[in-house]
């Protein structure tokens, strides 16, 4: 039984900042998943890593949670992410540095 803990990162239809602060711990799958024969549907005996997801304020309650309950855990630290364009006009300014084409 091994964890994850991390911080999720935005969906594609978020753009706010709502659960955007919370950290995860995950357990990865200890068993493989098999194909049932009749419906084609995947499925699994392993009840961790497919239905248990807990979620913490910080990283240090989420650490301190896995070392409590002799969890081994490791921790993945997001990257900074890119800035984006600041309004829609930015989009069609005249004094661009570099050329823009679609």
């Amino acid at each position: 039984m091994y964890a994850r803990i991390y911080r999720p990162s935005r969906t594609a239809m978020q753009s706010g900042k709502a659960k955007y602060d919370q950290w995860v711990l995950e357990f990865d799958r200890q068993y493989a998943q098999r194909i049932d024969p009749l419906m084609g549907w995947t499925s699994s005996s392993d009840t961790l890593a497919g239905q248990v997801r807990l979620t913490f304020e910080t990283k240090e309650e989420a650490v301190a949670y896995a070392k409590a309950n002799k969890i081994p855990h490791q921790v993945i630290e997001r990257g900074q992410t890119k800035p984006v364009a600041k309004s829609y006009a930015d989009n069609f300014v005249t004094n661009r540095r570099a050329p823009w084409t679609h």
